[in-house]
């Protein structure tokens, strides 16, 4: 009976520790929750440091309702680490070792990609994708190699591992068709070149600017801010429009009153001076004559090349400073009007 009793205590003392821990730590996350934008770092660690030390203060709790001696348990479990750690001292030294190796290795290749990446010149997007990819997969390799290289050092037998490794992976092929195709296909977008991060492409109806590139997808935002995530795989037809510059046409109308001639040579003379103010153009403007005899308008075509995808603020600027050359030479530009005729008058 007095055995019972005392069960019954350090259950309820038990359970009474459990329930006053979790309503604290309930009740700080609600009141962390509700300030965390005004918190400062330090209070948050203070904050944390205080919920270890109530769950450690808790746990010795328990352990001293039931009478065990909480030090004397962690005495004992350490002899054991100890000596577990005395005996695999030449294996945690080793395991350190390729750690250090690995994480060497990784950052020098990624100063010395990022490095080549950031060089100025021509290629310096074809360099940023290709330093980009080459990081990934060096990463990948790495982690594997370490990997094996720290169950080696262990003791274990890494060649049926190998064996197994290359089993698995064949399953796996099998069962990822899907996704090998998107890793060829990215194979063959990177190094074959058919666009590089910074291009706007059109794929699928969706046109933006390429923002990263990877072995298995590519990313691409457009002039929303959307990012439409594509597999490569997928990636069947490409429209680049950046490998090459952009043609500005821009075509308006002048009144069928108005000299044609006189309106050609007047932007002819006029339009070489309008475009030097426009950085993205690499070309003469073109006055491409007259285009269409239109029902109210002889419409007359304009073009000039701009870098790759630059054309239509060149387009929108030219249309206004070409309305501006007419209006200062009294070259009407026509809108459509209706006459209407009232019978009797």
């Amino acid at each position: 009976m007095i055995l019972f009793a005392a069960l019954s205590t350090n259950i309820i003392v038990t359970v009474a520790i459990v329930l006053a821990y979790v309503l604290i730590f309930w009740g700080m996350h609600l009141l962390m929750k509700k300030h965390e934008d005004q918190a400062s770092k330090l209070l948050l660690f203070s904050v944390y440091l205080l919920e270890f030390i109530l769950l450690l203060a808790a746990i010795i709790g328990i352990f001293l309702t039931w009478g065990m001696k909480p030090w004397q348990y962690l005495i004992d479990s350490w002899d054991d680490v100890s000596r577990y750690l005395l005996q695999k001292i030449g294996a945690l030294i080793g395991t350190a070792a390729v750690i250090f190796v690995i994480k060497v290795i990784f950052k020098i290749s990624k100063i010395a990609l990022n490095h080549v990446a950031k060089r100025e010149g021509p290629t310096q997007k074809r360099r940023q994708t290709i330093a980009k990819v080459s990081k990934s997969i060096i990463r990948y390799v790495l982690y594997i190699l370490g990997f094996i290289a720290i169950l080696a050092v262990w003791g274990v037998n890494v060649l049926p591992a190998l064996a197994g490794l290359g089993i698995l992976g064949l399953v796996i092929g099998l069962g990822a068709q899907e996704l090998i195709n998107d890793i060829i296909s990215g194979f063959f977008i990177i190094f074959e070149r058919h666009f590089d991060i910074g291009d706007t492409i059109e794929v699928g109806g969706f046109k933006g600017v390429v923002t990263s590139i990877g072995l298995k997808t590519t990313k691409v935002r457009n002039w929303r801010g959307v990012v439409k995530i594509i597999n490569n795989g997928d990636v069947k037809i490409i429209s680049n429009y950046t490998i090459y510059s952009s043609l500005a046409v821009v075509e308006f109308g002048i009144a069928y009153e108005s000299d044609v001639d006189e309106a050609l040579r007047i932007l002819e003379e006029n339009l070489p001076e309008v475009a030097e103010k426009y950085e993205s153009i690499i070309g003469e403007p073109t006055v491409a004559g007259v285009t269409e005899l239109a029902d109210s308008s002889v419409n007359i075509r304009v073009t000039v090349e701009t870098l790759a995808e630059q054309h239509y603020g060149v387009e929108r600027g030219f249309l206004k400073d070409i309305k501006k050359i007419l209006d200062d030479n009294d070259i009407e530009i026509p809108f459509p009007q209706v006459v209407v005729n009232k019978k009797g008058e």
